[in-house]
């Protein structure tokens, strides 16, 4: 299966490096311009991309002159950007833009939001395989080892989040926020509630780890 390739447009490196490092890490490939009118030019000869991350302040060409360019190969863009002002935000968001996200921003949050944008613009996979798990996100069902196991479904929707975001460890206020849709409240049991269950039910306390002080990592 193909992996998702991303257009990076960012000129400070370390920046850039991290959020490809990160990008790879959920399975995503990472193709990082640091100049824009560069981006143009190789738009030119490769634009099979499913999604772009664009910084507003590059060289060569600013980001919102770059938008139109990307956009006439329909692929979808994010803005990530210092500029913070709501002029800035009004005009990259009526340029075409799926997303606006100011820095500094939590690598998490971004990668939540490109799987929204992903979702909205790129037909979804129906299944996805992690460990010995097959999870069919169109029929709702799960199948280890080639036979079906009955999740709940929050279980499903939490066994879920883990599995596009494997290896990366998630507080359980994210969990909380991802999964049920609600902002943490001082209660987080029932995450760990659920956790429990998953290990039990799957055979996976091995494979899903507890991060202390923080929440939980699905490890493959």
């Amino acid at each position: 299966m193909q992996k998702t390739r991303i257009l990076i447009v960012e000129d400070e490196t370390a920046i850039a490096k991290m959020i490809a490092m990160n990008l790879r890490v959920a399975n995503y490939d990472a193709v990082i311009y640091e100049d824009g009118a560069e981006a143009a030019k190789g738009l030119e000869q490769d634009h099979a991309y499913d999604l772009a991350l664009l910084d507003v302040m590059v060289p060569g060409m600013d980001g919102f002159t770059l938008l139109p360019i990307v956009r006439e190969y329909g692929i979808p863009v994010i803005f990530l950007t210092a500029k913070d002002d709501l002029a800035s935000k009004i005009q990259g968001l009526k340029g075409g833009a799926e997303d606006y996200i100011v820095k500094p921003f939590e690598v998490l949050e971004l990668l939540v939001r490109i799987e929204k944008v992903l979702a909205r613009t790129k037909p979804e996979e129906h299944t996805l395989s992690v460990l010995n798990l097959e999870i069919d996100f169109e029929q709702h069902t799960v199948r280890q080892d080639g036979k079906e196991v009955s999740l709940k479904p929050m279980e499903f929707e939490l066994l879920a989040v883990l599995a596009r975001n494997k290896n990366r460890a998630i507080s359980r206020e994210n969990l909380l926020r991802m999964v049920w849709g609600v902002e943490y409240m001082g209660e987080t049991r029932t995450v760990d509630v659920h956790i429990g269950q998953l290990r039990k039910k799957l055979n996976l306390a091995e494979h899903i780890k507890t991060v202390s002080k923080l929440g939980y990592r699905l490890e493959e």
